[in-house]
């Protein structure tokens, strides 16, 4: 039994096992056949794409090719239109070449019948010649020069009889013109005159300060007059001190240092000189100011600040006891009329006056002529040409070139030979005072010169490095001599020469 048990056992396990083969069989071919199937559809799939790529890729080419034909009949069509045009291009100049030599041959023709008049005519002016020489028994030149010498006869009596007519009638209207000019310029403007003092009166709150003012042993009144380079007056006038000296603007700095240092009651040299610096910068920018204001009225903006600057300067100098400044703009204000009256530029004739005297502002620190310094000063700062000329012209260095240059001329005229504008005998004392003070400023190692009370007294500062006390005393000989033999003036006049050592120490 367990034999059979056995035998049967083992021939199902062969049975299943059998079973399981062919299952296994059937199923790998049936995995195999389908591996096969899907990769056939892949590649069915592909060839698909590939064959739609192609006909994409044909359908390109095809569009390609027609685009190029089109471009192609385009240019050829381009080419051909171009050859026409140019095919008529030729046929026109063939025309103009045709025609112009048409002209050509005319102008030949024309050429040659003209050169034919001009061989008859001269023929028959020799033939006219011929037979005025045989009836007259005068020769070509002969009655050439015959004929022009009695042309020229009746006309020299003509032309002068002319000329002395016309020379009359232009000094005549050329008379009224300028009178009428003259009249506009004098009746459209009123200036006023200011007449310029040599002293200046300050006014003191009490005779105490006058104490002050020469302080112990002089020293503060010797301290301003050397600072300031004046003349300090002060008498038994009550409530008053003098202020002396030709120099305009450093009289005026004289002035205001000293009603500063009143108000303020400090008097000592220290002090002075602080007060002193601070109205010498004062005074820069008030002059500035000054002048800014003037050309703001006048309306000649733009102009340099260093021109500007000296336009303020002018208010501080004096020409014969004139006011430089008011003759200044009394010369621009009737410039500018004249120029209008004679068809000038007003704007120019205006710069030109209100710039002609600007080198005097300049005159009394540098020395020379008005007329170079200004000259030089506007040319370097770019001034119109006329300007320039007209600085030269109002005092006869050059002639006018423009209707400005002479109505600033006849303008500088007019303002300065009005009556009462001018005093000679003060601009004659001034120039001998200057002349003083640039006679020992011209020596070497003098830092400062000032001639005071009323000229009859030089105060010359030296270098107290560079002199010693026996040069300064040769200094002082040197200067009365040479102010001896170039200055004419009346009584004498001391020289005083002062050489200081100050030594400044500062506690820290």
């Amino acid at each position: 039994m367990l034999g059979i048990i056995g035998v049967s056992g083992l021939t199902g396990v062969a049975i299943g096992a059998g079973v399981c083969y062919l299952w296994l069989k059937n199923s790998t071919k049936k995995k195999f056949s389908y591996f096969e199937l899907e990769a056939k559809a892949k590649a069915k799939a592909i060839a698909n794409e590939a064959e739609l790529l192609l006909q994409e890729a044909n359908v390109k080419i095809k569009t390609k090719e027609l685009e190029l034909e089109r471009e192609f009949q385009n240019r050829v069509a381009e080419v051909e239109e171009r050859n026409r045009s140019l095919i008529l291009q030729t046929k026109e100049l063939v025309k103009e070449e045709e025609n112009l030599t048409q002209l050509q041959h005319h102008v030949d023709e024309k050429e040659k019948s003209l050169e034919k008049l001009e061989v008859q005519k001269q023929k028959e002016i020799d033939q006219a010649i011929h037979v005025m020489q045989n009836v007259a028994s005068l020769t070509k030149e002969e009655a050439k020069n015959y004929i022009l010498e009695k042309v020229e006869e009746q006309s020299r009596s003509e032309i002068a009889g002319i000329i002395r007519k016309y020379e009359k009638l232009a000094k005549e209207e050329g008379q009224k013109k300028a009178n009428y000019i003259l009249a506009q310029a004098t009746t459209r403007y009123a200036g006023d005159f200011a007449g310029e003092r040599l002293i200046n009166l300050i006014n003191l709150p009490s005779d105490e300060h006058k104490g002050r003012i020469i302080g112990k042993e002089g020293r503060n009144i010797k301290t301003l007059e050397m600072l300031l380079g004046v003349d300090i007056v002060v008498d038994e006038t009550p409530g008053v001190i003098l202020v002396s000296s030709f120099n305009l603007y450093r009289r005026a700095i004289a002035t205001r240092v000293i009603e500063i240092l009143v108000e303020d009651g400090r008097i000592h040299p220290g002090r002075i000189e602080e007060v002193h610096e601070k109205v010498l910068d004062e005074f820069e920018q008030k002059t500035y100011e000054e002048g800014e204001n003037i050309l703001i009225d006048l309306g000649l903006f733009p102009m340099h600040e260093e021109l500007i600057k000296l336009l303020g300067r002018l208010k501080y100098r004096a020409s014969y006891g004139q006011n430089a400044l008011a003759h200044t703009l009394e010369v621009a204000k009737l410039a500018k009329v004249m120029a209008a009256e004679m068809g000038g530029d007003e704007k120019l004739a205006l710069r030109a006056g209100l710039l002609h005297d600007i080198g005097k502002a300049l005159t009394q620190d540098m020395g020379g002529s008005h007329v170079e310094i200004g000259a030089e000063i506007c040319r370097r700062h770019n001034e119109h040409p006329t300007v320039i000329n007209a600085i030269y012209a109002h005092h006869g260095h050059e002639e006018p070139d423009s209707v400005e240059s002479a109505a600033v001329c006849a303008a500088d005229v007019l303002s300065a030979a009005r009556p009462g504008a001018r005093r000679e005998v003060l601009e004659s004392f001034t120039k001998r005072v200057k002349e003083i003070e640039e006679i020992a400023t011209a020596k070497n190692d003098v830092l400062k010169a000032y001639a005071i009370n009323a000229g009859r007294e030089v105060r010359v500062f030296v270098n107290a490095q560079k002199m010693s006390d026996n040069e300064a005393v040769l200094l002082s000989k040197e200067i009365a001599k040479e102010i001896q033999n170039k200055v004419q003036y009346p009584g004498e006049i001391k020289v005083n020469v002062i050489r200081e050592i100050r030594a400044t120490s500062y506690a820290k």
